[in-house]
């Protein structure tokens, strides 16, 4: 199998990719990263997904609500553009994640590596096994297809679930 391909979120490949928008459909599980000053200020994570990533002091760590044990680091200040505490220990993603099968990255190889330089760190993944995700300022990640398959749904389905109501007519 050949080396990985690398991307970072300033290749200029991403802009040949299209992107389209989905909205998260599930609820989540959110906890601060706050040790205490003589603790160390960063935690090495494993995802769901085998990537190791790095949470800093301040980040908030993730997860689905039927696997608190499967976490994975959210940068503090995406967080708070992109996401909306709902209750304790509960969040919503309130913006869209851009995505693109990571395949069309690979020319439909998927069984190509590619190593994704996220903000958290670099994840090596299968491109048949994932999505690319790009973030509102830029940031790229790598989304398990079968997460998006399961949570995410194109904004344009969300539009007419959460807005046509049967009072308009809508079936």
């Amino acid at each position: 199998m050949p080396n990985p391909m690398h991307l970072t979120s300033d290749d200029p490949v991403l802009e040949t990719l299209k992107f389209k928008p989905f909205r998260s459909m599930s609820v989540r599980r959110v906890k601060p990263f706050m040790p205490a000053p003589n603790e160390p200020q960063l935690l090495d994570v494993v995802t769901p997904w085998g990537a190791t990533l790095t949470a800093k002091s301040g980040d908030m760590l993730l997860s689905e609500v039927e696997s608190p044990g499967d976490v994975w680091p959210v940068d503090a200040d995406i967080f708070d553009a992109t996401y909306m505490i709902i209750e304790p220990g509960l969040c919503i993603k309130k913006a869209v994640t851009m995505l693109v099968p990571m395949k069309d990255l690979t020319g439909g190889d998927e069984d190509q590596l590619v190593t994704i330089h996220s903000l958290e760190g670099p994840q090596t993944v299968r491109a048949g096994d994932f999505y690319l995700a790009r973030g509102i300022k830029g940031e790229i990640w790598s989304y398990p297809k079968e997460k998006v398959e399961k949570i995410m749904k194109p904004v344009e389905f969300t539009r007419r679930v959460l807005f046509c109501a049967p009072s308009m007519g809508v079936d």
